[in-house]
């Protein structure tokens, strides 16, 4: 249960993060996913950073932010997502990214800034700041001057500065143009809020991104937070056993992954208990499509 942390809580989650690389090298049911342009595997649980990682130069909250990490990467984690917009969270990545001596990231930002040219400066400003020389993937975040940026960021991969390149939206915010964006541009990720509760994505952009061969990353899983706050007040459904999920957090990161057109879900946290819970999602059975469609029932 998502609720405060007591010394028991304190002192497994602990434990669990220093038994954490021994636990991620037993696990070979972790779930990968492949990004249909490349064929490159990815785990299916990243890390989103917005509102988490947003500390300022509190040393305190960076030195629990790379706790967060180091937890999140021992467990099978690379997949960590950021934005300009997200105030100090590209740099506090990139701090605890130095203190962890660099582990093998998949390192996912955008550009979020009006203007063709001023798109290449932020996005070296990004760099800087995570302390990479680039990025895997970089996205037109929430479609600001996507025009604009797309082309920046096609030349960029032409020319080997960039793997990916994708655009981003949430909460069903211009997904029509998302649409538009897939069929007349070799995109090769979208980001689009897919959780149990909006659902709104499985009428035609998931079955769009398997069509197009377009990689997709399920932002807002627990809407900020809200989501868990609401199902918590429930009893775990009773067929949870069932796909291996021991919390709520793992039957609502379940339900995202399993189906076939996400790549993977960023549920964004600052505390190791949670991040555990998360990961825990990775493994063990998951649901098929008959218990898929059971599964929003239990909210």
């Amino acid at each position: 249960m998502r609720n405060g942390m007591n010394r028991r809580d304190i002192i497994a989650a602990s434990g669990a993060a220093i038994l954490a690389p021994s636990i991620a090298r037993a696990r070979e049911d972790k779930v990968f996913k492949t990004i249909p342009s490349s064929g490159e595997k990815i785990p299916a649980i990243g890390m989103g950073t917005w509102l988490t990682f947003d500390v300022g130069g509190d040393a305190a909250a960076i030195r629990q932010r790379t706790d967060v990490l180091r937890t999140f990467f021992a467990l099978g984690g690379r997949v960590i997502d950021s934005s300009p917009m997200y105030g100090s969270s590209q740099r506090v990545v990139g701090e605890a990214l130095s203190r962890l001596n660099r582990p093998d990231t998949f390192s996912a930002d955008k550009v979020w800034i009006n203007g063709r040219n001023n798109g290449p400066p932020q996005i070296a400003q990004s760099a800087s700041r995570w302390g990479i020389d680039r990025f895997d993937l970089l996205q037109v975040h929430n479609l600001r001057d996507w025009r604009a940026h797309l082309e920046t960021l096609f030349a960029m991969k032409d020319e080997g500065r960039l793997r990916y390149v994708g655009v981003t939206s949430y909460a069903g915010l211009r997904y029509g143009e998302i649409e538009t964006i897939m069929r007349e541009h070799p995109i090769d990720f979208i980001q689009i809020t897919y959780n149990l509760a909006d659902r709104e994505a499985e009428n035609r952009l998931l079955p769009l991104a398997l069509e197009r061969g377009v990689a997709v990353i399920a932002n807002r899983p627990f809407r900020e937070g809200a989501l868990i706050n609401a199902v918590n007040r429930k009893p775990l459904p009773g067929n949870a056993a069932e796909i291996g999920a021991q919390n709520w957090a793992q039957y609502l990161l379940k339900f995202i992954i399993s189906h076939p057109a996400i790549t993977a879900a960023i549920p964004a946290t600052r505390r190791v208990d949670h991040m555990l819970e998360n990961m825990g999602a990775l493994s063990g059975p998951m649901p098929d499509e008959a218990f898929r469609q059971k599964m929003p029932a239990a909210l």
